[in-house]
């Protein structure tokens, strides 16, 4: 009986041979003799109108409105785009929990148990590992992999300030008096690499490594990220004694330092790409992504300077992402 067929995935061991047959043969048929010839070579067009009735006998002549069968068609693809990632969720979830709206407390046998009290575990995300890194349950390699990520979090914080500071302030004097190079003299962001001279590079590395290896060399009582240094690390404020305070600062932390890794990513790939980490759209003129009239930026440009291709207004390039292809 119908009746008898679990929903999701445990209905794969349920159904006889014959009945995936059925389904198998089924969907090849309409693969290869119903959708199998594109109308005007439109993709997805194969002549079956409205909603695909055409396939069921039930004739009609479509949508006549060009406007509107635009916003239906861009409508199926956003509808499309997000029962892809829908399904793939559901497939998880039910294969995690048993229930493709499964509750996480039944998913009993999850090594991600071992690291769900840990800090970093936040709304609405909760415990995130979708590479799996700590599905073995290894404290020691957790451990070491929260202390990376605190480190790489709190040079992010820096290296953001340090992007945006220098936009509205430059200490006054010389960077290189031997070169006469001053601190006004180089410029903001990735063009700094090449003015900066090689032994300040040296400095830099030099200084990286001695609070590396003998400032914050060894942790307190095996805790990541804490090096005795109290409040904001600066030692002469001591540490944060209420329980309470000191949870939600360092979770505060983590996530602050999750947000500026990203942060600081888009802005080396916006200086990269416009010459600024804030830079306009407007001047990444050699941007494949031109192709899409709806691209962030493109309706910025003067109607004379947007560039002739065979992609504008394609179907799919929708708020408020425009052309996305990562």
């Amino acid at each position: 009986k119908f009746a008898d067929i679990p929903n999701g995935l445990g209905a794969v061991s349920k159904l006889p041979a014959l009945s995936w047959l059925q389904i198998v043969g089924f969907a090849g048929i309409i693969e290869v003799n119903v959708y199998n010839e594109q109308v005007n070579d439109e993709p997805g067009n194969y002549g079956a109108g409205f909603l695909g009735l055409r396939s069921v006998g039930v004739m009609n002549t479509g949508i006549t409105d060009p406007e509107v069968r635009k916003k239906k068609l861009n409508a199926e693809l956003a509808n499309g785009r997000l029962a892809m990632m829908a399904i793939i969720g559901m497939f998880f979830q039910d294969g995690l929990t048993g229930s493709a709206w499964g509750d996480w407390s039944l998913y009993t046998a999850s090594p991600l148990r071992a690291f769900e009290g840990e800090l970093g575990v936040q709304a609405p995300v909760g415990f995130w590992d979708p590479l799996g890194l700590s599905a073995d349950g290894d404290v020691v390699f957790f451990k070491r992999r929260r202390e990376v990520e605190l480190k790489h979090g709190r040079i992010s914080m820096f290296a953001c300030i340090g992007y945006i500071v220098p936009e509205y302030f430059r200490f006054p004097g010389e960077l290189s008096p031997k070169l006469g190079l001053s601190f006004t003299d180089v410029p903001n962001g990735l063009a700094a690499l090449s003015k900066v001279p090689g032994q300040g590079w040296a400095q830099i590395v030099a200084f990286l490594g001695t609070y590396e290896l003998f400032i914050n060399g060894q942790s307190i009582n095996g805790e990541p990220g804490n090096y005795g240094k109290g409040n904001l690390g600066l030692g002469f404020l001591g540490p944060v004694t209420n329980p309470e305070a000191r949870q939600k600062k360092l979770s505060a932390e983590l996530a602050n330092g999750r947000l500026a890794m990203m942060a600081i990513m888009g802005m080396l790939f916006q200086d990269g790409l416009t010459g600024s980490a804030w830079g306009d759209w407007a001047l990444y003129t050699d941007s494949p992504l031109r192709s899409g009239k709806l691209s962030p930026g493109f309706n910025t440009l003067p109607e004379w300077e947007k560039p002739p291709n065979g992609f504008e207004g394609l179907l799919g390039d929708q708020e408020p992402l425009g052309f996305w292809d990562p």
